[in-house]
């Protein structure tokens, strides 16, 4: 399984994925965001799904915009340029996997600004090749395990919220993705896009940099819980017959 996590802030947007790769019973670690970042050019694409299928697709991909790249000038255009090359893969292999049993089921998020994009803008490519915008009115997406992380975000995520403040919900958001399944791990990688700097930037955390920050959290919340003013809920340690007098 995979997670990854993109979201949208009025000052730019923010990449965030995990690197756990399970084929199997062996686990390994890969890099599952791919960049380019080039003269008012900047994009990312995240990936979740079989590793075979978006290694290839990425690869066509590549080749695309080694050699057209000056066709994009908005990101919806390279959007639709990478949609076709998933779709190439899919009619090359799709078949022959479903006869192994194995679903196609490449999905992508898609982030960047090309130089015509008045701000950064961010895509969910769907593994059909269609594609939705994520807009202010659900300005965060996640692939892969989407179940654990998404409280964490609808509690405290919104298109007004500052890019520090993402990054920070971001990684509580894989932490408790990280710490209810065992398909989701560290090492992360995160990628930030400011709005028209046209320059992204990069970073890679281990479980000794950012263990920490799980540790506290987990210490709040326990102290969060013990001084929630829930007078109410102490009626369940007291008899029906007891309330009544």
């Amino acid at each position: 399984m995979t997670y990854c996590l993109g979201l949208k802030t009025r000052e730019g947007i923010i990449g965030f994925a995990d690197t756990r790769i399970t084929t199997g019973n062996d686990t390994t670690s890969a890099k599952k965001i791919f960049s380019v970042n080039r003269n008012r050019h900047s994009l990312f694409i995240m990936t979740s799904g079989l590793r075979s299928v978006r290694d290839k697709a990425i690869t066509y991909f590549n080749e695309v915009i080694e050699e057209n790249d000056d066709s994009f000038n908005k990101l919806y255009k390279a959007v639709n340029a990478f949609a076709e090359q998933v779709k190439r893969v899919a009619g090359e292999d799709k078949s022959s996997l479903e006869e192994a049993g194995l679903s196609f089921n490449l999905y992508a998020i898609v982030g960047g600004q090309l130089e015509l994009d008045q701000e950064p803008k961010m895509y969910l490519l769907y593994p059909q090749g269609n594609w939705i915008e994520i807009v202010e009115s659900t300005p965060y997406v996640i692939i892969g395990n989407t179940g654990y992380g998404n409280p964490i975000l609808k509690r405290s995520f919104t298109i007004d919220s500052s890019l520090d403040f993402g990054m920070k919900c971001a990684f509580l958001s894989f932490d408790a993705t990280r710490l209810s399944a065992n398909d989701v791990d560290y090492p992360i990688d995160t990628i930030t896009l400011k709005n028209d700097t046209y320059q992204m930037i990069e970073h890679r955390y281990t479980e000794k940099d950012l263990g920490p920050l799980s540790d506290y959290w987990n210490s709040r919340i326990k102290d969060a819980i013990e001084n929630i003013p829930a007078q109410v809920l102490s009626k369940s340690f007291i008899e029906e017959t007891q309330l009544v007098k």
